[in-house]
């Protein structure tokens, strides 16, 4: 992540972004579809997962990881508030050292196409889900405004286009697979269960 993502992440207009527009229209509906315990990677600033766990007080445990320290300084800042609920671990994506089968639910933020294999990190997160647990979230596609802003932020990516995604969640032998437009800035929705 650029260090203008990084700041912008910290915003309270990225918060309210994510509450308003994102967590409702990636999350299912129903609470329970969620799960208990929810594994996020690439959290950044754990605004995205301070939403989360607002919206859903039935999470028990929500584990939001991040490669960068920094980052994970401050998510741990950010959802100190949640207590028990809310852990923060510094963890590379693409090496989760989770056990199998270990959540009911894995999620990404707008953070696939920063992690360059993410093949291996989908992969992975497919492999820490319960049987019947949903891998949720969502991306940039491969866009000319994607390829742009990331140029100008200087940002090492390999964004991911939608109709690759699919092939691979579908490949990795998830089911009711969902690959759509979120409607906000090009941006897609992606969702399938294990």
């Amino acid at each position: 992540m650029s260090d203008l993502e990084s700041v912008f992440c910290r915003t309270p207009p990225w918060r309210a972004f994510a509450r308003r527009f994102v967590v409702p229209r990636v999350l299912p509906r129903d609470p329970a579809a969620l799960g208990a315990e929810v594994l996020e990677i690439g959290c950044g600033s754990g605004a995205m997962a301070a939403e989360v766990l607002r919206a859903r007080p039935d999470i028990r445990r929500y584990v939001a990881t991040d490669v960068d320290p920094a980052m994970v300084a401050l998510a741990r800042r950010q959802l100190a508030g949640f207590g028990d609920r809310a852990e923060v671990e510094e963890v590379d994506a693409s090496g989760l050292p989770f056990a199998d089968a270990s959540f009911d639910a894995v999620v990404s933020w707008l953070m696939l196409h920063h992690t360059i294999t993410w093949e291996q990190v989908l992969a992975d997160a497919v492999r820490v889900l319960r049987p019947g647990g949903l891998l949720a979230g969502y991306d940039l596609p491969d866009s000319r405004r994607s390829r742009f802003v990331h140029r100008v932020t200087r940002s090492t990516v390999r964004m991911v286009a939608p109709d690759d995604l699919t092939a691979e969640l579908e490949g990795l032998g998830l089911g009711d697979v969902t690959v759509r437009p979120l409607g906000i800035a090009g941006a897609y929705r992606f969702s399938g269960r294990r």
